[in-house]
């Protein structure tokens, strides 16, 4: 099969490595709060975490993240670490702050100032790296740190490098059992929508993947390829504002909307309230 323009550009990223693109002004992310209520997440982020709510996903699933409830709960230091490939790093931001990561430790300490902002979002994302290769860095990079939750972001690179679906849904299953094994909650990331990927025969079962082994574990899953459709539905953002100019990565825009997104399931994944502040807006510089 001879590749397709997008799909030969997808596979000469990979292969370059990592690459920032020019550094520019990071796009703000604001969490606006007030008063001293204590409201449940909907209501507390009407407006900031409408991307999830609005989206096309499946049911809300509280309590799928008890080591996390119980952080909140007792008001001890919660430590996220962020697992992935290039979407993780941050690959396609304008700086490292940019990543949704960051922007993810911003969000969540203002969404639960009962921590004292005790937050640390811990980005383990290597860019271009498919099943096998996080795997083996499981241990290294997601059990040995002892975090409480690991959000783990995989799918992209699978199909774009040819790993066979049985395989990636084998070993992602395997990992998540040993993650949890180890007491710690998981939350999965699905692949994103994007034009390499759209350009690739047979991308998108890894999606479907990845939403099948959630429900078959009880684990979360961020439907970011339904997420980024519907941003560009309800004119959240531009195309231009939601993809780099490589066609397979992220752009700040986006990756502030997915940290909105991703703080929202952890919040609502651990059954939590949050606690309204006078702070102001929380910006990523």
């Amino acid at each position: 099969m001879t590749p397709t323009p997008l799909r030969s550009q997808a596979l000469a990223l990979l292969a370059a490595g990592r690459r920032w693109l020019p550094a520019a002004a990071a796009l703000g992310v604001a969490l606006t709060l007030s008063s001293t209520a204590v409201l449940a997440y909907a209501e507390l982020f009407p407006t900031e975490f409408a991307s999830l709510e609005d989206a096309e996903t499946a049911d809300p699933v509280p309590g799928t993240l008890p080591r996390v409830a119980q952080r909140i709960a007792t008001g001890e230091p919660l430590r996220v670490v962020a697992f992935g490939s290039s979407s993780t790093e941050g690959i396609g931001a304008t700086t490292r702050s940019a990543s949704y990561p960051a922007r993810l430790e911003a969000l969540l300490r203002r969404a639960l100032p009962q921590l004292g902002g005790e937050v640390l979002v811990d980005n383990r994302g290597i860019g271009g790296e498919a099943v096998d290769e996080m795997v083996a860095r499981l241990d290294r990079d997601v059990i040995a740190p002892e975090p409480d939750l690991v959000i783990w972001q995989t799918g992209s690179n699978d199909p774009l490098r040819g790993v066979p679906l049985e395989h990636f849904r084998r070993a992602t299953l395997a990992a998540v059992a040993r993650i949890r094994e180890a007491g710690i909650d998981v939350v999965l990331m699905e692949p994103q929508w994007c034009p390499a990927l759209d350009a690739t025969p047979g991308a998108y079962r890894f999606r479907d993947a990845v939403r099948t082994i959630g429900a078959e574990l009880g684990v979360p899953v961020i439907r970011r390829s339904e997420l980024m459709r519907d941003w560009i539905s309800k004119s959240r953002l531009t195309r231009a504002e939601l993809f780099a100019s490589d066609g397979l990565h992220m752009a700040d825009g986006g990756y502030a909307l997915l940290a909105e997104a991703t703080a929202a399931e952890v919040v609502r994944g651990a059954d939590a309230v949050v606690t309204e502040t006078e702070a102001g807006p929380t910006v990523v510089e």
